[in-house]
C-alpha cells in the first residue's frame, strides 16, 4: 500500500478512492470479496486519509448488468448500500463518474461498453445513470445519515461558426442535462423533456429524479484541454481525424484551444463561473490532467490552480484542486480503445519499483504547503496559449512568450554544430524549454557568465548524443566526448545550485555480462570511446553529485544518418544490409530518449539512468522489424562479423520510462515517409 503513504506523504487529506461495484461483486451481487478495499480503507484511516468513495467510473458495471438494463439502478444502491454499511465513517460517494460523459461514450460515439451510437440509447443510459445515483444515495444514507454526495462531470462548452449555431447550442443545452436531472429541474417546462419522453424515457423515472435526492452537495468539475469544442463547417482547414458532422451536415469537431477566441472565453475559470451561476453549489475541480510532457502538466495545474484562486475571489466556493490521476493513467490517450499499454505518470510515476513522485507530485505538496509552486518551466504560457497550437499557424519555431512578463529563463545547451544534438534542442524549443547553445567556455565568456547572462536554470550537454550515434554506427572508431568540457559545465551548474543533463553510452559495459546491464553494474569499457564516455560520466558525477547522466543504447532518428536510415535505404534499393557484430543491444528512438531525459531533469532527478526503448533486439532482428515496419522486403546482412555474441543492452531498476521499441519504430519509420502497419498511439504524436 505504499501508494497510499506516498499519498499521504504529499500532505493530501481527502482522496478520490475507488470501491468499485466491479471489483467487489464481479460475478454475483450476492458474491462479494471485500479484502483489498478492506485493507486499504484500514491504511486510510490510519494515514488520516478522507475518502471521496467511487462507485461506478467509466463503464457499466460487473458484467451481469449494463448501462441500459433497467434494473441497474437498483443494483448499484445495493452496492453503495453495502459499501456504507462495511465502512459506516466514509461519508462522501461518488455513486457514478460523470454520468453525461459516461452516456455519450457509451450511447452516441460506440467507444464504450454497450457501444450504441443512437440517441435514444444515449438518454437511456443518462437517465439510468442519474436514477443509480439517487437510489444509491437513499441507501448511503440510510446507514450514514449525514452523507454528502460528490457529483462529478465535465462541463465542457461548444463554440462554432455561425452557420453551426444551432449545432452548438444542441451540445450547449446537453452538458447540463445530467445535473439539471440530479437538481430535479427536468419538468415539463425543461428544453429536454420533451424529447426525453419521446425516446421512450419512463415519466416514472423522471419523476423520481424530480424529488432532488440527487442534488449534489458539491459538484465536480472536471476540466480538460479537450472539453471545449469548435465547430466549423470549412473542414479542410482541419485534419482528416477531426472531420465529421451529425448526419445532416458535414463539419469538423475541433479543440477550441486550436481557434483564436475572445480572450477569457476558454480555459477553467469562465466554466467554474457559469457552473457557480446556474447552480450555486460549493464547487470542486475534482480531475485536473494533462497526457503530455512534465512541462506542460505543470502549466496546466498552474493555470487551473490560477483559475480556482480567482473564483474563490469572486465568491465561488471552490473546496479543492484534485490531480487525477494520482498514479497516472494507461491507455488514457485513446480513451480506452486500444490496448497499447501506454503510461502517463500523475503526481507519481509508478513505473518505478516504488512510486516516484515526478514534478507534478512536488507541485501539490507545495500546494498543500503553502497553496503556491513554482519551478522556471513557467515561465512560458501552455502550447495551448502560444501560437504554435493553431491548425496552419506556421509557427513551430517562435519564440516563447512569457508568462510573466519577465524573458523566460533558458536552458544552457552544449551541442555539436549538426546532429542529434540539435535534434534535442528542437524539442527544447518545440516544449518551450527556451533552449540556447552554450558558446566555448575557452573563449571570451565562461559557462558562469553565459548562464547568467541568459538568466538560465539549467544546463544540457548534449554532445554526447552524437559521440554514442557514431560510436554505435561505426565499431572500433575512436569517437570521443569532451569530458572536460562537460566537467566545467557541472562545475558551474553545482555552485550555482542548477541540475545538470550529460548523455553517455552503453559503450561503458563491455557486453560480457550475459544479460542487460542495470546502473548499479560495473562499468568496464573494451574500448576507447567507451573509456571516454565513462570518463565523462565520473567527472561530470565528480563536479556535480546531483547530475543526471543518461546511458542509452543504439541511436536512430530524423535529425542525423543512422544505422536505421541505412536499413531502410538498403531495403529500398534492394542492396544487401551492412556488416554487423553478432550482438544483443538496445536501441533508442530521439524523440523518446529526449522526452524521457527532460522530463527526469524537469522532476529532480540525478544520479545514473539508463534510457533505451524497452526490448532487446539484434541487428537482424532490429533490420527485419525496421522493413516489415516500412512494407519493404527482408533483406540479409553480408558476411557477419565472426565473434562470439555480445550482450550490450541495456536495463534499469529505476524504471522503464520509455515506449516499446515497436512502438518507436512504427513511429520512426512514419517519419522516414515510408508505408507502415498500424502504429500504436503515443501521447506525443
Amino acid at each position: 500500500m505504499s501508494d497510499l503513504d506516498a499519498a499521504a506523504g504529499l500532505g493530501i487529506r481527502t482522496l478520490r478512492y475507488p470501491a468499485l461495484w466491479e471489483s467487489v461483486s464481479p460475478k454475483d451481487p450476492d458474491t462479494c470479496d471485500w479484502s483489498w478495499l478492506d485493507a486499504r480503507f484500514a491504511r486510510m484511516q490510519a494515514l488520516d486519509l478522507r475518502p471521496v468513495a467511487g462507485l461506478l467510473h467509466h463503464g457499466s458495471g460487473p458484467r451481469y448488468t449494463s448501462l441500459l438494463d433497467p434494473e441497474m439502478p437498483a443494483l448499484l444502491a445495493r452496492h453503495a448500500g453495502q459499501v456504507a454499511e462495511r465502512y459506516p465513517w466514509i461519508d462522501h460517494f461518488t455513486p457514478v463518474n460523470e454520468p453525461l460523459t459516461t452516456a455519450r461514450f457509451s450511447g452516441l460515439y460506440g467507444h464504450w461498453y454497450p457501444h450504441h451510437r443512437t440517441e435514444q440509447a444515449f438518454l437511456r443510459m443518462l437517465v439510468n445513470q442519474c436514477k443509480a445515483t439517487v437510489l444509491a444515495m437513499r441507501a448511503i444514507r440510510r446507514a450514514t445519515p449525514g452523507a454528502q454526495l460528490v457529483q462529478t462531470e465535465d462541463i465542457g462548452k461548444t463554440f462554432s461558426t455561425r452557420g453551426l449555431a444551432t449545432q452548438a447550442d444542441y451540445e450547449n443545452e446537453r452538458r447540463w442535462l445530467s445535473l439539471d436531472l440530479l437538481h430535479g429541474w427536468v419538468d415539463r417546462n425543461h428544453p429536454w423533456h420533451a424529447r426525453l419522453v419521446a425516446h421512450g424515457i419512463d415519466p416514472n423515472d423522471l419523476a423520481l429524479l424530480r424529488d432532488g435526492d440527487g442534488m449534489p452537495d458539491l459538484i465536480g468539475v472536471n476540466h480538460y484541454l479537450t472539453s471545449e469544442r469548435y465547430l466549423d463547417g470549412r473542414i479542410s482547414a482541419y485534419p482528416r481525424s477531426l472531420r465529421g458532422g451529425n448526419g445532416r451536415r458535414r463539419y469538423a469537431d475541433a479543440e477550441a484551444v486550436r481557434v483564436i477566441l475572445p480572450e477569457g472565453s476558454t480555459g477553467p475559470l469562465p466554466r467554474l463561473l457559469e457552473v457557480w451561476e446556474r447552480y450555486h453549489r460549493p464547487i470542486a475541480i475534482t480531475e485536473v490532467h494533462h497526457g503530455c510532457t512534465r512541462d506542460e502538466q505543470l502549466r496546466w495545474l498552474a493555470e487551473t490552480w490560477v483559475a480556482a484562486e480567482q473564483a474563490r475571489a469572486t465568491g465561488v466556493p471552490v473546496r479543492a484542486v484534485t490531480l487525477w490521476s494520482l498514479l497516472g493513467a494507461v491507455d488514457w490517450n485513446s480513451l480506452l480503445v486500444e490496448r497499447a499499454g501506454f503510461y502517463e505518470p500523475g503526481a507519481f510515476d509508478i513505473r518505478a519499483p516504488e512510486p516516484r513522485r515526478t514534478a507534478l507530485g512536488r507541485a501539490a505538496a507545495s500546494l498543500t504547503q503553502t497553496g503556491a509552486f513554482a519551478h522556471p518551466v513557467l515561465d512560458v504560457p501552455g502550447w495551448w496559449r502560444r501560437e504554435t497550437r493553431l491548425y496552419g499557424s506556421g509557427h513551430s519555431q517562435a519564440s516563447p512568450q512569457p508568462m510573466r512578463g519577465r524573458a523566460p529563463r533558458a536552458l544552457l545547451v552544449v551541442t555539436a554544430p549538426h546532429g542529434y544534438a540539435t535534434g534535442l534542442v528542437r524539442i527544447c524549443r518545440e516544449r518551450g524549454l527556451n533552449p540556447v547553445l552554450a558558446e566555448d567556455d575557452r573563449g571570451s565568456a565562461s559557462f558562469a557568465e553565459q548562464i547568467a547572462r541568459c538568466d538560465a536554470w539549467g544546463a544540457i550537454d548534449a554532445s554526447g548524443l552524437d559521440a554514442t550515434a557514431l560510436a554505435k554506427r561505426y565499431p572500433g572508431g575512436s569517437f570521443v566526448a569532451d569530458a572536460g568540457r562537460a566537467e566545467r559545465l557541472a562545475a558551474t551548474c553545482a555552485a550555482a545550485g542548477q541540475p545538470f543533463l550529460a548523455f553517455s553510452t552503453d559503450l561503458v559495459f563491455p557486453g560480457r555480462l550475459h544479460r542487460a546491464a542495470c546502473e548499479r553494474d560495473v562499468p568496464r569499457p573494451a574500448g576507447l570511446s567507451g573509456a571516454s564516455a565513462l570518463d565523462l560520466e565520473r567527472r561530470v558525477r565528480a563536479a556535480h553529485p546531483k547530475a543526471l547522466v543518461v546511458r542509452t543504447g543504439a541511436l536512430f532518428g530524423e535529425d542525423a544518418p543512422s544505422f536505421a536510415g541505412g536499413i531502410l535505404a538498403a531495403g529500398a534499393a534492394g542492396r544487401p544490409l551492412p556488416t554487423r557484430p553478432l550482438e544483443i543491444l538496445s536501441a533508442a528512438y530521439l524523440p523518446d530518449l529526449v522526452h524521457a531525459a527532460l522530463d527526469l531533469l524537469i522532476d529532480g532527478e540525478y544520479d545514473l539512468w539508463h534510457l533505451v526503448n524497452a526490448g532487446e533486439t539484434t541487428w537482424a532482428g532490429l533490420s527485419a522489424d525496421l522493413l516489415k515496419a516500412a512494407g519493404l522486403s527482408p533483406l540479409h546482412f553480408l558476411d557477419p562479423v565472426p565473434e562470439s555474441r555480445l550482450n550490450t543492452a541495456l536495463a534499469s531498476e529505476r524504471g522503464w520510462i520509455m515506449p516499446t521499441l515497436e512502438s518507436a519504430i512504427a513511429r520512426y519509420v512514419r517519419a522516414a515517409g515510408f508505408p507502415r502497419t498500424p502504429a500504436l498511439r503515443h501521447a506525443a504524436e
